[in-house]
């Protein structure tokens, strides 16, 4: 690896995570163009779908658990709600990322712009309260669905190498209506749960690139905790909407791809 790749991934791996603190993902959904695309335009080299989505494993573990550690006394942890759908996501992301080795490129990035678009549509639904109100283990929701919805986010975006929050957050707040801050915060615990299953599979895959994933996972170690520090100043809407324009954004540049534009 050249010092132009390693300060190119370095600053992908930094502000990719500062953002994903802020809004409750764990990164993938910023870091994963950003790695595919980003590198041969600066002329620093090039990495393949599947090389994309074995880094993305390490960073997205490292990103939520960093992120997951910042929240922990912030008092928006739901554990009912991790539980359900970290235990379902991590089963899932195991299969998928696993399966993903039999897949050309074409088809992963078919995967990641199908999610992203499903993500892109649910975020225009009504969403819950910005803020709590009352205690979190007051806020009800039905387990099976999430569950669920848990096991099928985790196998899909187990193809490419992520966790899934990038799909999980708009189920949170458009399905099973979890206030946005209670949502951003067991997103990442959710996430850190899943990204086990998605970092295991991939590794045995043999699609784990280390050089590139450590110094992404050393730069989420730093990034993500500063997100959620910026993130509990900003207004609840704003991040929500912040989510959005991330997932939109995405789903538009990965579609580009996958049509040849």
């Amino acid at each position: 690896m050249n010092w132009e790749m390693f300060v190119t991934l370095l600053a992908i791996g930094f502000a990719g995570s500062v953002l994903a603190g802020m809004v409750g993902v764990g990164g993938a959904i910023v870091k994963y163009p950003l790695l595919l695309y980003l590198p041969p335009l600066l002329g620093v080299g090039a990495f393949t779908a599947h090389q994309v989505a074995g880094i993305s494993s390490v960073q997205v573990l490292c990103a939520s658990f960093a992120a997951m550690w910042a929240y922990r006394k912030s008092g928006y942890l739901h554990p009912r709600l991790i539980a359900d759908m970290g235990l379902a996501m991590l089963a899932g992301s195991f299969v998928g990322a696993y399966m993903a080795h039999f897949y050309t490129e074409s088809v992963v990035n078919l995967v990641y712009a199908v999610l992203a678009t499903a993500a892109t549509l649910i975020m225009l639904r009504p969403s819950a309260s910005d803020e709590l109100r009352g205690g979190v283990d007051e806020i009800a929701y039905p387990r099976p669905l999430a569950a669920g919805l848990g096991a099928l986010v985790g196998l899909f975006s187990g193809v490419v190498g992520s966790a899934g929050a990038f799909l999980l957050m708009p189920i949170l707040l458009g399905v099973l209506r979890i206030p946005t801050r209670v949502a951003i915060a067991s997103s990442i615990a959710v996430t850190f749960v899943a990204s086990l299953g998605g970092f295991v599979g991939k590794w045995a895959a043999h699609e784990v690139m280390w050089g590139p994933a450590l110094v992404l996972a050393w730069a989420s170690a730093v990034g993500a905790p500063l997100g959620v520090r910026l993130g509990r100043r900003v207004h609840a809407r704003w991040l929500r909407w912040l989510l959005a324009g991330l997932i939109a954004a995405t789903c538009v540049r990965i579609w580009m791809t996958v049509l040849g534009w």
